[in-house]
């Protein structure tokens, strides 16, 4: 990090992080941000992104000015906790800096206490974002950067209405970032609408971490595929892992099942609180939960670096869901394993997911 020429409040919080070489969307997006330019950052989640945005943001803002400055959104509550926690992290030596995440799940009334006391950052859900700013409580007119992170997976939710009236709420001078794996049609259209002269940086394939870890499938018809998790959690003797259905009732039923064979399991979906969701994700972390069992809206943001193992119990959607749900395992330099069961009417899909570039899905065939 030290070609970046941080400040020594920086370059000391990211030695605290044990940063010492940047990724390559840090080495590439960084310098552009402390410039002042728009980005479209194009990376997939655990190539670093959330530094390469956070870093630049905490360098620039000015403790003296008592407005917000910068405003991070993201696409769930799960996403905006971790992307607050990570800018915490840096502004650790940056004393009086404000970080302040606000999201649906939580009284308002105790993000509205927050806002008065003037945060320099503001990381949201659009959501809760463009609710505040209708009740009066949320002034963006000093925002000097804003950055919209995993930006394809806000539009896919729907979002896109809310953060064009909330993009229109800031100066038309401010520096704006996407940072999104995919660049589908609609993020084209905003970029192209909302940046100037924006700066495109990318990860080649070769820097992506899909390689690093050791993906294969299982063959199997629907009523095999409990008895092939069990199989596989007990020969591998897994800690931390992570199972995806895709459907709420789906974790529901499968969490039952593991439960009533002695397994710790628990299920994350759309469907639980933000208080349950909150202390699944706390036992998960402390290792009190051995299998977490989610989908895939309630995974994004899911950032847990010693998840040994990945189950796609479904069959992902597209190449997109496939790629985002085994990047939960093989995290901070770390290998990590991803098992595929796929059904026979799914080997279409499966042939349709293995053209697609770092994916190496192999066939294994289950242990005696």
């Amino acid at each position: 990090m030290q070609d970046l020429n941080l400040s020594e409040p920086l370059r000391h919080a990211l030695a605290d992080m044990n940063f010492d070489t940047p990724s390559p969307i840090q080495a590439q997006a960084i310098p552009i941000l402390l410039k002042g330019l728009d980005v479209i950052g194009q990376a997939q989640t655990g190539t670093g992104k959330t530094a390469a945005f956070a870093i630049p943001l905490v360098e620039q803002v000015k403790l003296r000015v008592p407005a917000i400055q910068a405003l991070v959104l993201c696409p769930t509550r799960e996403l905006a906790l971790q992307v607050h926690a990570e800018i915490e992290k840096v502004a650790k030596y940056r004393t009086g800096l404000r970080v302040l995440p606000i999201y649906g799940g939580q009284p308002i009334d105790r993000q509205l206490r927050k806002l008065r006391q003037r945060p320099h950052i503001i990381v949201g859900t659009p959501g809760r974002t463009l609710d505040m700013i209708r009740r009066g409580a949320l002034n963006l007119s000093g925002v000097r950067t804003i950055v919209l992170d995993e930006a394809d997976e806000m539009l896919n939710m729907g979002f896109r209405p809310d953060i064009e009236t909330i993009l229109k709420q800031t100066p038309p001078e401010r520096q704006t970032v996407f940072f999104s794996a995919t660049m589908p049609k609609a993020i084209l259209e905003l970029t192209q609408r909302y940046q100037r002269n924006a700066q495109h940086v990318q990860v080649e394939l070769r820097d992506q971490p899909l390689l690093e870890i050791e993906q294969s499938y299982y063959h199997l018809d629907k009523t095999e595929k409990l008895k092939a998790l069990e199989l596989l959690m007990k020969h591998h003797r897994f800690a931390l892992t992570v199972v995806f259905c895709n459907t709420k009732w789906k974790v529901d039923s499968l969490v039952k099942r593991l439960q009533s064979s002695g397994f710790t399991a628990e299920g994350l979906h759309g469907g639980k609180t933000q208080s349950q969701r909150d202390k699944i994700m706390q036992r998960f972390r402390q290792g009190h939960v051995q299998l977490l069992v989610a989908t895939d809206v309630a995974a994004r943001g899911l950032d847990v670096k010693d998840v040994e193992a990945v189950f796609n119990f479904d069959l992902p959607k597209d190449t997109e869901f496939y790629t985002h749900r085994i990047g939960r395992t093989g995290r901070a330099g770390k290998t990590g394993q991803a098992f595929t069961f796929v059904e026979p009417s799914e080997m279409s899909i499966l042939r349709q997911l293995r053209k697609a570039p770092n994916v190496r899905i192999d066939k294994r065939e289950l242990p005696a």
